[in-house]
């Protein structure tokens, strides 16, 4: 493992997951996001401002920036050992959390953390996203499913690697490290909001006050 490469995939990573894909939607339609509802820049708070369709459309784009910082990172550092791939991928999720184009404010990376898994291990991208997307409509708290993306990351590589399903090396588990401590430490608003019953459940409609 080469000190250098390592530092530069985590540069690649964080500049990839840093593209703030709703903020720049939001402004072509004439909205700052960062001042709607949340201030995130997710498809979560964009469906709020700016309906549901655009929502989907910024959660593939910050689905598919997880992925390609991980292509990219194999493609130049090669995958042996993973590390380079785990540490772009979680990295673009801090990126996204906190992007170095927007003062350091962003989304929570659930959808970042998704992409990035699937790029990382498609077995346990496979897994994790259809999850992901049941608990969002099922129990329609954005921040509950966010969570479960970075910390199921974390679980499902661990037990992948103990019980070596598939290609899983242990570097892999890295990801899960920093996508789900990203992810918690964005969400601790909403997390002490979960406690006290005052979480808002997502609707798939925008907002009146948007």
């Amino acid at each position: 493992m080469n000190i250098l490469d390592v530092i530069l995939a985590i540069i690649l990573g964080y500049l990839i997951g840093s593209i703030p894909n709703g903020y720049l939607i939001a402004r072509l339609k004439g909205i700052d996001i960062t001042q709607v509802e949340s201030g995130r820049t997710g498809g979560t708070n964009v469906s709020r401002a700016l309906g549901w369709r655009y929502g989907v459309l910024v959660g593939a784009l910050d689905i598919l920036k997880g992925t390609v910082a991980v292509v990219l990172a194999r493609a130049i550092f090669g995958n042996h050992p993973d590390i380079y791939a785990a540490l772009a991928g979680g990295f673009a999720v801090i990126g996204h959390n906190w992007s170095v184009f927007l003062g350091f404010r962003g989304g929570a990376g659930g959808a970042t953390a998704a992409g990035a898994l699937l790029g990382l291990n498609l077995l346990a991208g496979a897994i994790m996203v259809p999850l992901f997307i049941l608990i969002l409509v099922v129990v329609r708290y954005a921040s509950v499913a966010t969570m479960s993306i970075g910390l199921g990351s974390l679980v499902i590589l661990t037990i992948f690697y103990l019980l070596r399903v598939g290609d899983t090396p242990p570097e892999q588990i890295a990801f899960g490290v920093i996508a789900s401590a990203a992810i918690l430490w964005a969400l601790r608003p909403n997390i002490r909001r979960l406690r006290a019953g005052t979480e808002r459940r997502i609707t798939f409609r925008k907002s009146k006050k948007a």
